[in-house]
């Protein structure tokens, strides 16, 4: 049975109010009154599963200006692609513990960076545990969309990530169906090994607009599906029965032309509900910065633009979860 409204997820809480996967943003995102939060993991040099949404974290924490650390910066290739910057896997928890949030897009959200350095890294049994409070509280299932970064990046370093989430979901209360989980990642090998393991949820495979996942491509080169095939037909079909829906850049969805115009809705959504699959989309952001052109307005990047108009192109496509970064926004309009 389709649902009345598509499921409001907040993406790394509300970042469009907090630095991203602090407490506080977590907080006032089901405060805001959104379905479910979104914790992104990686993985600490002691395998404790941090809630960052990369492992390289000078973007998002106080990590570069901390002089213990200096020695930390490295140079790595990360899913075959070069980054410098201070990595997760680099540092302990009781080290990254100490660090703090900050905004990763000051000069967008400057109201958010005025709450950087006030909150430490989270872990996932942190958000795990501080959602089922909340439900307690609130008298409602409120639910976690786990997103799994870089599993197989995190393998070839020697950690067994599908068996550190299993871990850590049984020890919190989570493996079993007991509250809202879904798990997501643009791997589906990592989906699969969780799924074999028994975790009870749904599983919902993250689609780009471009490129492989890493893992196919890692295994089979230029023979792996790219995501735009993988969300064809052809592709879709390949997922039925595999996991129960996929995740897409909003962009296939609106399908811009080169000049930033509207061509959609495409029928992916329509492609993926023929075959019994979920479409969740990411993520609906109302300042221009991130809109497609046609519906960009006048105050710059940080302004809001026609965020509705977008929005709506979207609704109306019949999706069936939304990762906003301003639940208020994001509740009141796919609720509303």
């Amino acid at each position: 049975m389709p649902r009345p409204h598509p499921l409001v997820i907040g993406h790394r809480g509300a970042p469009g109010y907090r630095p991203e996967h602090s407490r506080s943003s977590y907080d006032l995102a089901l405060e805001m009154g959104a379905d479910a939060v979104e914790p992104d993991i990686v993985v600490s040099r002691d395998g404790v599963l941090v809630v960052r949404h990369e492992n390289e974290i000078s973007g998002t924490t106080d990590v570069a200006d901390r002089p213990e650390f200096a020695d930390r910066r490295a140079t790595k290739t990360v899913d075959g692609t070069q980054i410098t910057g201070w990595f997760t896997e680099d540092f302990t928890w009781p080290e990254l513990s100490t660090l703090r949030c900050r905004e990763r897009v000051p000069a967008l959200r400057a109201s958010s960076a005025t709450f950087d350095d006030e909150q430490p890294v989270l872990r996932l049994r942190d958000v795990l545990d501080l959602v089922r409070a909340a439900s307690l509280e609130r008298g409602r299932e409120l639910g976690v969309v786990l997103e799994i970064k870089h599993a197989t990046y995190f393998q070839t370093l020697g950690w067994d990530v599908a068996a550190l989430v299993d871990t850590e979901l049984r020890a919190a209360g989570w493996a079993n169906g007991e509250l809202p989980l879904t798990i997501e990642a643009f791997e589906s090998t990592v989906l699969r090994q969780l799924k074999e393991r028994g975790i009870r949820g749904s599983y919902i495979y993250l689609l780009e607009a471009a490129g492989r996942p890493f893992d196919l491509a890692s295994a089979h080169g230029k023979a792996a599906l790219t995501y735009r095939q993988t969300a064809a037909p052809a592709g879709l079909d390949a997922l039925t029965g595999v996991v129960d829906g996929i995740s897409v850049d909003k962009r296939m969805i609106l399908a811009p032309d080169k000049l930033g115009r509207l061509t959609g809705p495409s029928t992916v959504v329509d492609d993926a509900h023929e075959r019994g699959l979920r479409v969740f989309t990411w993520t609906c952001r109302p300042e221009n910065k991130f809109l497609i052109g046609q519906f960009r307005g006048k105050g710059g990047p940080a302004a809001f633009g026609d965020y509705e108009s977008e929005w709506t192109v979207i609704r109306d496509a019949g999706v069936d979860g939304v990762f906003v970064d301003h639940p208020d926004l994001g509740v009141a309009f796919f609720r509303g």
